[in-house]
């Protein structure tokens, strides 16, 4: 399964609106149980949320259960939340094919300072 930062977008602001913030369920529309299952897993991998694997044999791919974001997830959202500017940055990504979370950091980041005007 490809990453989906769309998806991965979506499923951090769904984990920060829930006001207690916590979060071990999230249904995205347009998207799979599945898909959300891997998803979850992969932030849990970029230390952008807390979870827990619980992946068995009755699934079809890796799966975890989101307990809440972390500062970085947090700091993730800061710079991607406005659509114009994710908008903006995933263009410049699909020229180049793809990038690492890393690069989509450094991207959103000059994007906002443009924006701000420093």
């Amino acid at each position: 399964m490809k990453r989906d930062m769309d998806l991965i977008r979506k499923m951090l602001l769904a984990i920060e609106a829930n006001s207690s913030g916590f979060a071990p369920s999230i249904e995205i529309d347009g998207y799979t149980q599945e898909q959300i299952g891997y998803h979850a897993t992969l932030l849990g991998e970029a230390g952008l949320a807390i979870t827990t694997d619980i992946t068995d044999f009755t699934n079809t791919s890796p799966e975890a259960m989101i307990i809440r974001l972390t500062w970085a997830g947090h700091e993730f959202l800061d710079y991607a939340r406005e659509n114009q500017i994710w908008n903006q940055a995933k263009d410049k990504v699909k020229q180049v094919g793809g990038a690492s979370i890393q690069i989509w950091l450094i991207l959103l980041t000059e994007l906002i300072k443009k924006n701000l005007g420093i």
